[in-house]
């Protein structure tokens, strides 16, 4: 069934002229389309290739898009990335210069990390395999505070880092799980105003474009290219300062973290 599938995407591929680019749902279908449809309009003119801009309602669905090579490139967490070239063999191509880290926000100023002052508590998250904000800020309180999120403590799934940054304002959670640059272009002031960062995690290598195997590699030069020569103008919009190329091995350290 599998290779019926593989098979059916590629054959129609190779009669098309349009790239589809999966983005991770991060913000809201309708915030995303508004940012990426001007990338997309971006790649058309500079490479001549249709890139076909396509994102989900859910994390999970975008995941589950991912692992069954829908998208023929996609903008993804490195979590993601470990398993779309586990399951389809993507391969990392572009990434933001900057390295990626997680946040944790809460109403208070500081917060005790102690399991007494923790256990109970509700901790907001986008979704269970967004990397920096769920996973990694998960994997950190284990090994520095040895508290373990999922067993002592309330979990709620909101399916994007607004709606934490939102719930955590109106006291829905205690805690929440998010990145800096979500935060930072999270737009409600009246609820940003009533949230503080207590916690940053360690840094790692940030979201990849990576494209499957079956995109021509003329068409991802072309496309890695568009990208790297990005007029700035454009690069804000996603909130990335510049571009540099990466590749599959980079992310070797996040499959040996062990985290799932």
């Amino acid at each position: 069934m599998k290779k019926t599938i593989a098979l059916l995407l590629i054959t129609t591929y190779a009669f098309s002229t349009d790239l589809v680019l999966g983005v991770v749902p991060q913000q809201s279908p309708l915030k995303l389309s508004k940012k990426w449809l001007q990338i997309t309009s971006y790649l058309k003119d500079t490479t001549g290739i249709n890139v076909v801009f396509k994102t989900e309602k859910s994390i999970p669905s975008f995941e589950a898009k991912l692992y069954k090579g829908e998208y023929d490139l996609a903008y993804m967490n490195p979590y993601h990335f470990i398993q779309a070239n586990k399951n389809q063999n993507y391969q990392a191509s572009i990434r933001a210069k900057k390295n990626i880290k997680g946040i944790l926000l809460s109403k208070e100023k500081s917060v005790d990390f102690s399991i007494e002052n923790l256990k109970g508590k509700t901790f907001l998250f986008p979704a269970p395999n967004a990397f920096a904000a769920t996973l990694l800020t998960k994997y950190e309180l284990k090994e520095k505070f040895n508290f373990d999120i999922d067993e002592n403590a309330k979990v709620l799934y909101v399916n994007s880092h607004d709606s934490v940054y939102k719930g955590i304002s109106r006291e829905i959670g205690y805690l929440g799980g998010g990145i800096v640059r979500t935060y930072n272009n999270f737009k409600s002031k009246n609820d940003k105003s009533k949230t503080n960062i207590v916690y940053e995690t360690s840094t790692y290598p940030s979201h990849p474009i990576a494209f499957h195997p079956r995109v021509k590699k003329e068409d991802i030069k072309k496309i890695q290219k568009a990208f790297l020569n990005m007029p700035k103008k454009l690069k804000s919009i996603l909130s990335i300062k510049e571009f540099r190329k990466t590749n599959t091995s980079e992310y070797d350290v996040i499959k040996n973290l062990g985290i799932n």
